[in-house]
């Protein structure tokens, strides 16, 4: 049994076997290099004998190799930079020396010896131990090329400060006290 419009299609001319197509020509009208393969080295095919052979083409003669400078980027221009580089007109950061920790160190002990001036001023005491450090730091990064120059700055600033203040109020708080003790007493008359 056969299908009815199966057969009404094979009379069709238009389903008729058609002659193969040609292959399309060379663009440019350059003549067809062939299938000249290039040379392929023998150790490749020794290596693996179940890869078959692709042998490669020779370069078009009509066609530049190269339109750019190696290491450029065709559209742009620009200087292409192997992966792991920031692309042209990025800054690139550095970083800067390490911060030396001894001037972190006497900036922190001149503040709390700042702060420590709200107890009658005895805390300020503690702001000459942040300068002294402040000092040896500033030493320290002046030999060693480290950062952290301000933090030691603030510290012999901070840390002198607060022990001339300290100072001071040490020498009101004596001078008060020898005041008061130079005062008369009171008498206390019960009337009696």
């Amino acid at each position: 049994m056969t299908d009815p419009q199966q057969s009404a299609y094979s009379s069709d001319p238009s389903w008729q076997a058609q002659p193969p197509a040609q292959p399309p020509a060379q663009p440019g009208g350059y003549p067809d290099p062939g299938y000249q393969p290039i040379y392929q080295d023998p150790t490749v095919q020794a290596d693996n004998p179940h890869q078959p052979h692709q042998p490669g083409y020779p370069a078009d003669p009509g066609y530049p190799t190269q339109a750019y400078p190696a290491g450029t980027d065709p559209i742009s221009g620009q200087p292409v930079m192997p992966p792991g580089y920031p692309p042209v007109g990025y800054p690139v950061v550095t970083p800067g020396p390490s911060t030396n920790g001894l001037s972190i160190a006497a900036m922190v002990v001149a503040i709390v010896g700042a702060i420590g001036l709200c107890a009658y001023g005895f805390g300020g005491y503690l702001g000459a131990v942040g300068a002294i450090l402040g000092h040896v730091a500033s030493k320290q990064i002046r030999e060693r090329g480290e950062g952290g120059e301000g933090f030691a700055k603030a510290g012999i600033i901070v840390g002198w400060i607060s022990t001339a203040i300290a100072v001071l109020a040490t020498i009101a708080i004596v001078v008060f006290f020898v005041w008061l003790a130079n005062q008369p007493s009171p008498s206390y008359d019960s009337g009696y």
